[in-house]
């Protein structure tokens, strides 16, 4: 069998725990609608690659919906975040000072939740710096599932996709990394924990 010698981690929902349904919720009451259109998927987009700043992002829903703050806005864009277990640093650390495989973080995100993160987790780079690398969307302009994405950390990182593992909540992330012949964990937040690696694969090590 081939051996997996990079590990390549999502972030949200595998290490820090989301309210997915609950922000959308809220942010779907703070406007006052049934879904989100077509222009609000656009631009959160955009900002997820950093093709547009945070303040373009909040000047686009100030201009939709001017009676709602910039605060207002702020938090209900924040509010998807919450906890970041500790037992989970204390894995990855283990890990990295393991040395026995590449750690690489792939992450779609942006600016303000990232600030947000920051200010509201310690030890943000302490678990940064476990890391080979660390890719935020929003830093190098490709976001998951697309193709582009994944090819850019094999190229980047003269990998092959059979020699990596790739972690990720999202079913159709691990979709596309599973036709590019990466091996894949779609993992289920919900009743599994990313500390359970090396048991849940134990078909992989």
């Amino acid at each position: 069998m081939q051996k997996i010698k990079t590990l390549i981690f999502d972030f949200g929902d595998v290490f820090i725990n989301l309210d997915k349904q609950g922000a959308m919720q809220h942010a779907l009451d703070l406007f006052n609608l049934e879904t989100f259109e077509v222009d609000m998927i656009g631009i959160n987009e955009l900002y997820e690659v950093g093709k547009i700043t945070t303040s373009e992002f909040i000047a686009f829903y100030k201009s939709k919906f001017p009676n709602i703050s910039d605060i207002e806005l702020i938090k209900a864009w924040n509010c998807i975040i919450k906890d970041f277990p500790e037992h989970r640093l204390e894995f990855i650390k283990n890990l990295a000072l393991q040395k026995e495989y590449k750690l690489i973080l792939l992450s779609n995100t942006n600016d303000m939740h990232i600030d947000y993160v920051k200010e509201t987790v310690p030890f943000f780079e302490e678990f940064k710096s476990c890391f080979d690398v660390f890719y935020l969307s929003q830093q190098i302009h490709f976001r998951k599932p697309n193709n582009d994405i994944f090819e850019f950390v094999l190229n980047e990182n003269s990998l092959n996709a059979n020699e990596c593992l790739f972690i990720d909540d999202t079913k159709a992330n691990t979709d596309t990394a599973d036709q590019m012949g990466f091996h894949t964990w779609n993992i289920d937040e919900t009743k599994e924990d990313v500390i359970t690696l090396f048991e849940t694969k134990n078909d992989l090590f």
